[in-house]
């Protein structure tokens, strides 16, 4: 995918803000270790939304949190979903490529464009491949570099940061089963594993 200009967001947050539901695109190229104490994403505290429109069973679903880009910030922002068990990544990330709901679409929206579907999406140790159609080869500016961010924070997200010395998981993404280069914040890119650090911003005092 092809970048044509810098994503100029907020550099620094802290990670103890990106908890609160945000994080901000980095200046780092490289990848490093995120302390346990500064993980984000509510890793360990899931909840399900407190109403759903067809109320399913419960015992049959799993909360997760989706990704999109807040507005005003142009920040990544979490949103809950609740995804049929166990759970698998590309029912996660197809719930993510369906873009906010109503109520969300006020204050978010999803860079990844409605023709973008995830084809599959399997992890081998520290290692995912996320495997996403023709379209999403067709994403360009900052909005691909928007994108990525995205489907690595939801992934990154829903298997946390306990493996890999506290880095997390490294995403490798395919379009049509051939692996893609994909940009990260330095405005460089890199054929992956990309990690959710080189998303980040730096982090400050927690």
């Amino acid at each position: 995918m092809r970048r044509v200009r810098p994503w100029a967001a907020a550099a620094a947050l802290t990670l103890a803000g990106i908890v609160a539901t945000s994080c901000s695109i980095p200046t780092q190229g490289s990848p490093s270790a995120i302390p346990n104490s500064k993980v984000p994403f509510h890793l360990l505290d899931p909840h399900l939304p407190t109403t759903t429109t067809t109320q399913p069973k419960l015992s049959s679903l799993v909360p997760v949190k989706v990704y999109f880009i807040d507005y005003t910030t142009q920040q990544l922002t979490a949103e809950p979903r609740v995804v049929t068990s166990p759970a698998p990544l590309a029912s996660i990330i197809t719930a993510m490529l369906a873009g906010p709901s109503s109520a969300e679409s006020q204050n978010v929206y999803n860079a990844i464009p409605s023709d973008v579907t995830v084809l599959s999406a399997t992890q081998t140790g520290n290692l995912v491949v996320v495997n996403m159609n023709t379209a999403f080869g067709q994403i360009t500016g900052i909005n691909a570099e928007l994108a990525v961010a995205q489907i690595v924070a939801t992934v990154a997200n829903e298997i946390g940061f306990s493996s890999n010395n506290g880095l997390g998981p490294g995403v490798i993404l395919e379009i049509d089963g051939q692996r893609t280069s994909v940009p990260v914040a330095t405005g460089s890119e890199v054929n992956g594993p990309v990690y959710l650090i080189q998303y980040l911003g730096t982090p400050g005092p927690a």
